[in-house]
């Protein structure tokens, strides 16, 4: 049986502390996370709040992985991964979050996350599954299991354009099926006794999120992913 020094000439993962870079905007969850992984052997390069500054250190530091927890207003996680992935295409990221919601795991690994972990994750197993990711495996928490097999079965649709409008708000998807019958955002607003310029707002995130550049793209998608009735899309 080979003794720890053989191990670790052998694995390089187990003689080299993980370089690990934490994008986390809430200050408090950030100190104290970059101290529990310090405490049991990861050399956290750096713990920023700024997405932005955040892709930057990840393209010229070249950490091992990064581990992402982000609520941004008019970013969303999902949309820092894109960055990142256009960015360091290669590069692990871990999704630390509270959501339990399916369509989310769905968009994150859409999105080409690595890892999608719980808040909730004990120390020691956010370690080994950080370690999982950097050796080039898809770590998800265990509550997903069920969700991963589905997938792996190809039981459930993980398209880009599926998992981007599981994303949708319920007022954004309502909004949208208003769009698939040609509604201007004069009769929508008047349909759903709100102002034109929160239908604007709304309209902009849906396209956003849909990565379409026009109101008969995001309609086109919604009748084709059979989200809403065909509608008039000629209006």
């Amino acid at each position: 049986m080979p003794d720890s020094s053989e191990k670790a000439q052998s694995d390089p993962s187990a003689r080299a502390p993980m370089r690990m870079l934490l994008v986390v905007d809430h200050a408090l969850f950030r100190v104290g996370l970059k101290e529990l992984l310090e405490r049991r052997g990861v050399e956290v390069v750096a713990a920023m709040a700024d997405w932005q500054e955040g892709i930057e250190f990840a393209v010229q530091d070249r950490p091992d992985a990064i581990l992402l927890d982000l609520q941004l207003p008019g970013m969303t996680e999902v949309e820092v991964l894109r960055e990142l992935r256009k960015r360091r295409p290669n590069l692990p990221v871990a999704m630390l979050t509270f959501s339990l919601q399916e369509s989310d795991l769905l968009q994150a690994l859409r999105a080409g996350a690595s890892g999608y972990l719980l808040r909730t994750i004990e120390p020691d197993e956010l370690i080994t599954s950080l370690r999982d990711m950097i050796g080039g495996n898809l770590v998800v928490a265990r509550e997903f299991t069920e969700t991963l097999t589905r997938i792996l079965r190809g039981e459930l649709d993980v398209s880009r354009e599926r998992a981007a409008l599981a994303g949708l708000t319920p007022r954004e998807m309502e909004i949208l099926c208003l769009l698939t019958r040609g509604k201007s955002n004069k009769l929508i607003a008047r349909d759903l006794g709100i102002s034109d310029g929160t239908v604007k707002l709304h309209v902009k995130a849906i396209l956003r999120k849909l990565q379409v550049h026009s109101r008969v793209d995001a309609a086109v998608i919604a009748v084709e992913e059979k989200i809403c009735p065909r509608g008039d899309m000629s209006g």
